[in-house]
């Protein structure tokens, strides 16, 4: 089904964050525990910034300068060092992180990180990076798993997202999300590149919708609207051989 919300389908930032969310639910609809230990520390260190620079402002007014510049002084540091740390935690720590969590028992971390490429081609889709660090607690096995996808898949010609596409293509790459999410898993899968891919071929997905399939559609370059006249003109010429 998709979204009833349409964003710019020509604004990449909007595509990437759309999509961040829907990722992030759609990991928790499985039954992952989210740890937000990454985004509670960047509140922690933006809120006290802005604490002290409140602070400063609070004690000038009501004191003055004069009395209060030394306080001043220790506030300027602190909230350089505070913003410094900030920068710091978003651009080397989080790196584009948009998700941790951990299977319920605790045996497996999972860790994704996303971002945004230009189309490789003029008139071409902007693409969907994700990079995927699955991480085994007891023995400490790591495995990483890299997609880059196009945002056509997901998204119709209107901007609306579309789950079910989004979804498959994680269950099929991510062995975890796979093992908690198997009927996506066993969903049908895009042939290698090289191969033609047509909207037929996802027909037959249990939960795909002439709505979903004409979002496929669009992402192949195909038209949907050809398709679906295409697809009437088989089960006529069907029914007529029946008879």
């Amino acid at each position: 089904m998709a979204s009833p919300e349409k964003i710019t389908v020509y604004n990449v930032a909007d595509l990437r964050a759309t999509t961040d969310d829907a990722l992030v639910n759609y990991l928790n609809s499985l039954g992952l525990v989210q740890s937000h230990t990454l985004l509670d520390t960047r509140l922690a260190l933006g809120f006290s910034a802005f604490l002290i620079s409140a602070a400063c402002f609070a004690w000038d007014y009501k004191l003055g300068f004069e009395s209060t510049k030394q306080y001043t002084l220790i506030a300027v540091i602190l909230y350089t060092l505070l913003n410094g740390a900030l920068t710091y935690w978003i651009m080397f720590v989080e790196r584009g992180t948009i998700y941790v969590g951990s299977t319920k028992d605790g045996k497996t971390r999972i860790k994704l990180i996303s971002d945004s490429k230009k189309p490789q081609q003029k008139g071409g889709a902007p693409l969907y990076k994700l990079r995927v660090d699955v991480e085994d607690t007891k023995t400490g096995k790591k495995e990483k798993i890299e997609l880059e996808r196009t945002f056509s898949e997901w998204f119709d010609a209107s901007g609306r997202f579309v789950a079910a596409p989004f979804q498959t293509v994680l269950a099929q790459r991510i062995p975890l999300v796979g093992k908690l999410d198997p009927k996506r898993a066993v969903a049908a899968a895009t042939p290698s590149s090289g191969q033609n891919v047509t909207r037929e071929q996802f027909a037959e997905t249990p939960g795909y919708t002439a709505e979903i399939l004409d979002a496929i559609a669009s992402g192949l370059g195909e038209s949907p609207t050809a398709t679906a006249t295409g697809s009437s003109a088989n089960q006529d010429a069907g029914k007529k051989r029946r008879k």
